[in-house]
Formats: C-alpha cells, sequence, structure tokens
C-alpha cells in the first residue's frame, strides 16, 4: 500500500496540476517584506450520510469538498485566504490576497521543501471508508440496529440510525521547508430510541466510530448491537428517573465519556493561543500547582485508530502525545506553529483546521486524565449523600474564568455508599481548576469515549476525544429540583 503522503501527494498535486518546483516559487511569493511564515494547504474531503427513520432509509447522500487555503503570518498578524478549486491560478490569486493581507516590514527566506514521512507509525489506513462496503451492506447495517433496538423491548416506539463516513485528503507545504500530507478515514453510527410506557415518553441515543472502515461496525465486535441496547437501555432509566437533588455534593464521575467536562472545563485552557493572549486562568502558570497531585492529563492524538488521532496536523507537525498536567503540576500547553513561535515554545502536533476554508488554531485531540490507584467500588462506598454521573449532553464553559455549566444525561443518587435510583434534571455547576483541586480518589479503571466527540471553537468543529477513569470530587454545586 502506497504511503499517505504518496497518496496525498499523488491525488491533490496531481489533479492540481502543481509540480514542487511550483509550490516552493508561490511560497516564496508570499514570503513578501514583514512575512514570518507562509503556509498552502489542499483538501479533498469527501463526506456521505445515511439515514433510517422508522425502518426506512429516508436519505442517501455524499458530497466532495476541494480547494486550497493559504496563510501568511506576520508577527501576530494572519493573512488567509482560500480557492475553492485545485488549480495552479486559483492558488496563484488566494497567495496574492493573503500576502496583501500579511504584510507589513521585514524580509524572510523559504527553505527547500522537504517530504516529511510519519516514521512508518500506522495509526490508520489511507483509505475511503465509503468503499470499504457495498450500499445494500450499508442499507442493511442501519436495518440490523432498528431490529435490534426494537427487540430490546416492547416498549420501544420509535427508532432513528444514522450512518456517516468521510475520507479526508490533505497535504501541506510551507516556508519552514515542511511537506507533509496525510488520508484520514473516518466512520460513525448513531442510535436514537424512543420508549413510551402509560403515557410517558423518553428518548436517548448511543453511538461510536473511529478511524477506520465501515468494517469497524461488524469485525470482532457487532457495535451496532451495542449503541442499539444501549440507547434503549439509556430511555429506560430515564423513564423511571426521580427529580434531581440540588446544593453543594459529592460527585462521582463515571470513566469514558464523562472526561468531556475536562475537556471543556480544563482543555480549552490549556490551548496555546488562549495562554498566549492572557484570557486563559492557567495563563503565566506554567509549573505552578492547578489541580490535586492525583490528576495527570494528557492530549494524545498518536492513538491507533481513535477519532482525534492523526499522523500529522494540519501544519505538517506530527501527532504526539503531550503530558498538559503532570501530578497536579502544570507541564504544557497545545500548541501550533504561530503562537509557538510567538511564545518562544515549540509546536506540539495540535494545529487544527475544520477544513482549507478555516484558518489554524490549536486544538485539543484525544484529552484525558490517566488513571489512579483506587478501586471504583472504593469511590462509591466512600460517598454518603451524592451523585453519580455516567453520561453528559451539552454543556458550556468560559475559558478567562474557567466556570462550566453541565447537563447530566445520565445520573443516580448514591447513598450510603450504594447507587440508588437514576436521576434527571441534574446539572453540574462549577469552576474548572477548583473542580481539579478536590478531586481526592481516581479509579484504576480507565476508559476513552466511544467515538462521538465533536468540538467547537471559533465556528469551527473537528473530532476529538476523550477519557478518564472514575473519580471522586469532594464537592460541585448540583442544579436540581428537589433541594438536597
Amino acid at each position: 500500500m502506497n504511503s499517505a503522503i504518496d497518496i496525498a501527494s499523488d491525488t491533490l498535486l496531481g489533479r492540481a496540476g502543481i509540480e514542487a518546483g511550483q509550490l516552493e516559487a508561490t511560497l516564496g511569493a508570499l514570503m513578501v517584506p514583514g512575512v514570518d511564515y507562509a503556509d498552502l494547504y489542499f483538501q479533498i474531503l469527501r463526506n456521505e450520510n445515511w439515514l433510517l427513520e422508522d425502518g426506512v432509509v429516508r436519505s442517501a447522500g455524499a458530497s466532495t469538498a476541494q480547494g486550497v487555503g493559504v496563510r501568511a503570518l506576520a508577527g501576530e498578524q494572519t493573512g488567509f485566504a482560500y480557492a475553492d478549486e485545485l488549480a495552479f491560478p486559483a492558488l496563484t490569486q488566494a497567495s496574492k490576497a493573503a500576502a496583501a493581507i500579511a504584510r507589513s516590514g521585514r524580509s524572510a527566506t523559504v527553505n527547500a521543501l522537504a517530504r516529511r514521512e510519519t516514521g512508518g507509525v500506522a495509526r490508520y489506513a489511507p483509505i475511503d471508508p465509503a468503499a470499504t462496503l457495498d450500499a445494500d451492506a450499508k442499507v442493511a447495517l442501519l436495518h440490523h440496529a432498528d431490529r435490534v433496538a426494537r427487540d430490546s423491548d416492547d416498549r420501544v416506539v420509535r427508532v432513528t440510525v444514522s450512518l456517516a463516513g468521510s475520507s479526508d485528503t490533505m497535504l501541506v507545504a510551507a516556508s519552514d521547508g515542511t511537506l507533509a500530507g496525510d488520508v484520514r478515514p473516518l466512520v460513525r453510527v448513531n442510535v436514537s430510541v424512543q420508549v413510551e410506557d402509560n403515557g410517558v415518553r423518553e428518548s436517548a441515543s448511543a453511538g461510536g466510530g473511529a478511524r477506520m472502515g465501515y468494517d469497524y461496525f461488524t469485525q470482532d465486535t457487532d457495535h451496532v448491537a451495542e449503541y442499539a441496547r444501549e440507547a434503549v437501555r439509556r430511555a429506560l432509566v430515564r423513564l423511571r428517573a426521580e427529580p434531581a437533588p440540588a446544593g453543594s455534593l459529592p460527585v462521582v464521575l463515571g470513566a469514558g465519556w464523562p472526561g468531556v467536562l475536562l475537556h471543556e472545563a480544563v482543555g480549552h485552557g490549556l490551548e496555546g493561543d488562549f495562554n498566549r493572549r492572557g484570557s486563559s486562568n492557567y495563563a503565566g502558570r506554567m509549573g505552578q500547582r492547578v489541580a490535586s497531585d492525583l490528576c495527570t492529563v494528557v492530549d494524545d492524538g498518536t492513538l491507533t485508530g481513535r477519532r482525534g488521532s492523526l499522523a500529522v496536523d494540519d501544519e505538517g507537525t506530527p501527532a504526539a502525545a503531550n503530558t498538559l498536567i503532570e501530578n497536579g503540576m502544570l507541564t504544557g500547553y497545545m500548541q501550533d506553529k504561530h503562537n509557538a513561535r510567538l511564545m518562544g515554545a515549540r509546536p506540539t502536533g495540535n494545529a487544527r483546521r475544520e477544513s482549507y476554508a478555516h484558518t489554524v488554531m490549536p486544538r485539543m485531540t484525544n484529552t484525558y486524565m490517566q488513571p489512579g490507584t483506587s478501586d471504583p467500588d472504593d469511590i462509591i462506598a466512600s460517598v454518603d449523600h451524592g451523585i453519580y454521573a455516567v453520561n453528559f449532553s451539552g454543556g458550556s464553559v468560559d475559558i478567562t474564568s474557567g466556570n462550566f455549566v453541565f447537563s447530566a444525561d445520565e445520573a443516580y443518587r448514591i447513598e450510603n455508599g450504594r447507587i440508588g435510583a437514576p436521576v434527571k434534571g441534574a446539572t453540574l455547576i462549577g469552576n474548572g481548576p477548583d473542580v481539579l483541586e478536590r478531586i481526592s480518589m481516581v479509579g484504576r479503571d480507565w476508559a476513552l469515549d466511544t467515538g462521538i466527540g465533536i468540538c467547537g471553537k471559533h465556528g469551527q468543529s473537528v473530532p476529538v476525544g476523550v477519557g478518564q477513569p472514575t473519580l471522586r470530587v469532594d464537592a460541585i454545586t448540583v442544579g436540581g429540583t428537589e433541594q438536597g
């Protein structure tokens, strides 16, 4: 099989009719006086989506987007332009626009382009998932999820199943000599159900995916059946849920997807741009204690097949496993080249963009807390009266203050060290750094989410992963309808 950069070069540059010499000439033209760095980002993004509702395939569609983004950096100024066409004239026009935006007053040079390989690390195959399953098999997969959900319980009254796959072929050439490419597959299945009992309806969903072909859902493990049964289980739990208590309570967070709270309340505050501008509550705190000494937080783009993983980031820097907080001490920020240069740091493989039509920002990949030494059962047993939060839906965070609000989609009372009745309407309200300080037990279990994470920042969405072990936070404000 050809390497990802070979496929990317043949697909993108071949389609555009662009040779290496033209890339260097274009970058040279971008490096007008005052420009420190420039790059060209070529991309073809293929997507397909299938939807089944009430046992009928309602829609199936495919789309292709292609183009080139051109960026020129001058100090803190960014000049950016893009073209929805892979052709040399379009590249030239976009380059002139980007240079005009960034231009000011110093001279710079362009290094000779050198292919950047990924060291033979195969985190995912350079494939197009759409070709890994024919149309009949995709329809059969949708119906399989629908049938499993309906067979799980006779209270299921509605099932919706979606299937999505994409292939993202990218190549980046930069004035520092970088020439790197990648082919990034991504698949996802989601199952949503409604259940009804005595006139009361509840709904829930479950799903997952990976940077693989569609055979991920059918080989070895029947993931689709797992998602369908899990969606039904969650909906049935909601049917019998009681009003959530309110007040300042100890909260046990489950392993896996609850790491989304860590992602939002802590992770964004550790991205380089917020810290360079001083708008993060972690700005200027490198080497200081920012969490309980039980907490070690890592952002890792190198995990095999994971939704947030990358071979190289969108500036061509190899993905890495970056420790951000180690035993409670702040040890690192996530950086792209621009913020790293301005902060006197190194790029960390966290430069990401939604597409060629968007500029680069430092973003998370797979962010998780490492396991500790406590038995998860002992963590539950340590709480006399509190909440066990297993799944979350929506949430928001203020980067400057670290204050967050999260809705627990599945949660239970803890009474006298035992998991009790499910509760609904539980909202966790707190401050990210404060919560990290209040973590008093960290489980030896550990899990990543099933492959559903989408992260938004400044209007751009990228796939991410989250994870954590079971852990105890001694006190979080729980917003509910019953006084605790």
